[in-house]
């Protein structure tokens, strides 16, 4: 070996003891692949697209939820309509029975029946005017009903049927007894003389108008319309056809 050899190989040894250690020390370079990146990409947006269909449900549901009490607002709204419309047919009725003459006959005091007749029975005035006294006097309307059935089945031929028929008709109407309410004002109709035929008439249609048919109803108040020309029955009964 050359003097020249023996110098550069311990400097080599040297430079390479040195080299070493940086070598370790030299960060290792990311080698994942692109396909990986995408995945992942893929993933979030995935995760971003469910969040976006999970709010999208949850949004749906509550407007769900407020047509539903939207529904409900509307049904009650038109069911103290109803109510209030119900009642004031009733204080129109009071109104007319407090107006009304008087009967011909000082006593027993009373309501004056179809046509200014009285009945002949005192006992079947007085029975009748206890009746409508639990209307006009106490706002007993549950024992007015009781008044009238059972005045109704005491005498059943009074002159005063077709006052207590329409009694109960709107007694039970303002309760939405509409069955009964129906059965009542029915039998108003069938009296020829009664001044009340037109509207018991009347209310037979607003009753078909609440049960849903309409139909029915439409044909009762053109009748009323036809039968009884010019009074406030038939107004009313225009008024419902538009």
């Amino acid at each position: 070996m050359s003097s020249n050899s023996k110098r550069f190989f311990p400097l080599a040894l040297l430079v390479c003891a040195v080299a070493a250690p940086a070598a370790a020390q030299a960060p290792v370079a990311d080698l994942r692949s692109p396909d990986d990146s995408i995945a992942r990409l893929e993933r979030m947006l995935e995760a971003r697209n469910q969040m976006q269909i999970d709010m999208q449900r949850q949004l749906d549901q509550m407007a769900g939820e407020i047509d539903g009490l939207r529904g409900t607002v509307e049904k009650n709204s038109y069911d103290i309509g109803q109510m209030l419309e119900r009642q004031r047919d009733l204080y129109r009725e009071v109104d007319t029975l407090r107006t009304a003459k008087p009967a011909v006959t000082p006593e027993p005091k009373t309501s004056e029946p179809e046509g200014g007749v009285i009945a002949s029975n005192r006992n079947e005035n007085d029975e009748y005017q206890k009746a409508v006294d639990l209307i006009l006097k106490k706002k007993d309307y549950s024992g007015a009903i009781s008044a009238f059935n059972t005045f109704l089945g005491t005498y059943p031929q009074s002159v005063y049927t077709p006052n207590a028929h329409y009694w109960l008709g709107q007694l039970y109407f303002s309760q939405s007894k509409l069955e009964e309410a129906k059965k009542n004002f029915a039998a108003v109709v069938n009296y020829k003389d009664s001044n009340k035929r037109a509207d018991a008439m009347l209310k037979l249609g607003l009753i078909s108008e609440r049960e849903g048919d309409k139909a029915g109803a439409k044909k009762i108040f053109q009748e009323v319309i036809s039968k009884f020309p010019g009074t406030t029955s038939a107004q009313q009964a225009q008024n419902r056809l538009k």
